[in-house]
Formats: C-alpha cells, structure tokens, sequence
C-alpha cells in the first residue's frame, strides 16, 4: 500500500512545487525564479531517461546500444527547431560561443576521460546525486574544483592564452554552421528535423517485423513511476530547453541550458564573501565613476549567475523526486577505490568542462542546437576520449596486443 500511494504524494509535491515558483516570478517579477521550475523539470527528465552523457557515449561500445545517444541527438534537433521558433518571434538572441580549438581539443579530451572514471557527466552527476549515487556525490566535490582551478587559479593564464587561439567565420563573427553556408538558422534547422525524422520513418520500417517491447505506460502513474524511452526523455528537455532560453535571457544571462557555472558558483557562496550578484537582465549602463570612487568600491572579483546557481539546486531535487516516485533513490555504499576514482573523474570532467566553456549540457545539447561548430569539435573529441576511456577502464582493454 505504502509504495501505491508513494508516488502521489511525490507528484503532488512536484506539481506544487512547479506551481509555486511560477507564481513567485510572476508575483515578484523576479524572472530568475523561473529557473527553478525549470531546473525540477529537467531533474526530472534527466532521471526518467536515464539521460547521461557518459553512459549515452560507453554504451555504444559496451553494448552496441545507441538508444541514448539518441535520447541526446532528440534534445538537440527539437531544441533547434525550437530556437528557430523563438528566434523568428524575436524573443532571442543566438549565441554562438567562438571557435576556440585548443580549448575544445584539450578540453574535450580531458572531459571524455574524467566523465567516465567520475561515472557521469555534470548534469549525470547531479541528477544520480539526487538518486543518492555515493559516487557523484563525491564527483560533484571534485568538479568544482576542477573548474576553479581554470577559472581562477594556476591554469587561468594557459586558459587565456588558449582562447587566442581562434578562428572566425567569413563575416568575422563566431564561427557557426549557418553562417559558414551562408543559409538562415531556420533552414537548416528545418532541414535537420526533417532527416531526422525521415531516418526515424524509415527505420521504424525495419524493425516492423522485430518482437515488441513490452506495452507502454498505461496511465499517469505509469508515466511517473517507470522508467521513460530515451527519445521520450530528448523530446521533454528539448522542449523545455524553449523555457530556459527565455528565461535565463530575462535574468541576465542569455544562453539556454548549461549546468557546469553553476557548481561552480554554487561553491563560490560557500567559499568567498567579494561576489558580483547577477539575477537579472542589465536595463542601463552603469555610470562611469572617478578614479577615487574606484579606489574605494573595488569590484568583486568573481561572480555569480544566479539563474545557473538555482537551476542546479532545482535539478537534483527534480530527480530526487522522480527516484522517490519510482522507488530508486537510496544511498548505496561503494567501494572506497570508486570513490576515489570518482572524485578524480569529478576533477577531471570540472578541469575539462572550465578549458572548454562547457559540459553535455551546455556544449552538445544547446551548443550543437545552436550550430556552434566549436561546440561539435568538442563533443567529437569527448566521445573519442569517452571511448577510449571506457575501452581501457571499464572493459579492460590494453594499447598493445598480446604477444
């Protein structure tokens, strides 16, 4: 009775939840409240599919499977289409992030690598967090010192330096698909949904005559009890990827979804008292201010995006939920060498995801959909490195043949 009536109680939290932050904004007008709503869908989500990167990459290898990478190549198609929508309403700015190539190779490299010994991404690590995975939790201690070492400590000068390192498109502005052909964001996005869905047509053809999976969801507490498709998952984020645009665009930060700041500036509160708070969109310039009025103000040296800051916080809480509807979460003890290797993989994918400006998240998912051909560098050297990692650690390969 008592696991009948737990996911009730769980989806009457999650919907009030949902609710009440909507109205909060609207009340107070505080759009960066949006963020949370928001951040609970996407932990939801996330846990429902099971929508990691670093299990989407290895199990291409370690199972042949592609059910999630395509989970993640769903989030991208709609999330573009989605874009061109909001886009042609002007109610956006695409931001393409430039093509820095060192940042992406070496940071790609070394993001593949950590992810898999971390056993997740950022957003993996946060939503398995949310499940009580011991292993991301130890994960996310390492990954904001990863990124803080980049940010502002022994590796901020190389990480300079390595941004210098660019290449533009033809009009001199960042480098991105469609301003590369010449073609409009929309055409190409279009043109992208179109193969995708063709190709999805076309092989729904051929596994006509393959045994069926077992029946859907027959009901609500189906859907939110059990496991989702990844494809299922892709299509609920790459929607809700359409909220996050806008609403981190009325906080101050326009870009859609992204996790790896906010770990980072999520520590930044615990650790340092001179922050620069932004939590909304920027009305006026500030006036200039004399020399002597510098001197006395200094300004702070690092600061925090609260909207990532909120998203975060909402997402482990999202998945926390989804795991108690469907009786998953529990805190499982692991082995004390997991857990070290763990927090050497959260290094690893903070260093990795600081060099290169971003994790799966902000990167694949919302850097492919926006045509950032930086972005794409970046997720073709994680997944090589993923693969290589994953041949290595968790399959026992060796570099050289047996004699």
């Amino acid at each position: 009775m008592e696991s009948k009536t737990r996911w009730k109680r769980w989806a009457v939290f999650g919907a009030l939840f949902v609710i009440v932050t909507l109205a909060l904004a609207s009340i107070t007008r505080l759009w960066v409240l949006t963020a949370l709503p928001i951040g609970f869908l996407f932990g939801f989500f996330l846990q429902k599919g099971d929508l990691c990167g670093a299990s989407a990459f290895s199990e291409v290898i370690l199972t042949k499977s592609w059910s999630k990478m395509l989970g993640i190549w769903t989030v991208i198609v709609v999330s573009m289409l989605g874009f061109a929508v909001l886009h042609g309403l002007d109610l956006i700015t695409l931001i393409v992030k430039p093509m820095w190539w060192l940042n992406y190779l070496i940071g790609g490299a070394v993001f593949g690598i950590g992810m898999v010994l971390a056993g997740g991404c950022v957003s993996g690590c946060l939503y398995k967090s949310g499940m009580g995975n011991l292993n991301s939790i130890v994960a996310l201690i390492g990954i904001p010192l990863g990124v803080s070492i980049v940010e502002y400590g022994p590796l901020k000068t190389i990480y300079n330096e390595m941004k210098s390192v660019t290449t533009t498109a033809p009009d001199g502005g960042p480098l991105s698909l469609f301003a590369l052909l010449g073609v409009p964001y929309w055409t190409l996005a279009l043109s992208f949904g179109a193969a995708t869905l063709l190709t999805l047509i076309l092989w729904g053809r051929k596994q006509r005559g393959a045994p069926a999976d077992d029946a859907g969801p027959k009901g609500l507490s189906d859907w939110l009890t059990r496991p989702w498709k990844p494809w299922q998952a892709g299509l609920a984020i790459g929607l809700l990827a359409m909220a996050a645009y806008l609403s981190s665009s009325a906080s101050g930060r326009n870009y859609p979804l992204g996790v790896t700041h906010g770990v980072l500036f999520t520590q930044v509160l615990i650790t340092d008292s001179s922050i620069q708070h932004i939590y909304k969109k920027s009305e006026a310039k500030p006036a200039l201010a004399t020399p002597e009025v510098k001197k006395l103000t200094p300004k702070p040296e690092k600061k925090v995006v609260w909207w990532l800051v909120l998203l975060i916080g909402a997402l482990v809480l999202g998945s926390h939920t989804s795991a108690r509807m469907s009786g998953q979460a529990r805190l499982l003890p692991k082995p004390p060498d997991q857990v070290l290797i763990a927090l050497l993989g959260g290094f690893l994918v903070g260093t990795g995801a600081a060099l290169a400006k971003g994790c799966v998240v902000g990167n694949i998912m919302s850097g492919w959909a926006l045509m950032s051909l930086g972005t794409v560098l970046f997720g073709v050297v994680a997944i090589l490195a993923n693969w290589a990692a994953t041949y290595l650690y968790l399959m026992g390969g060796s570099l050289f043949k047996d004699s």
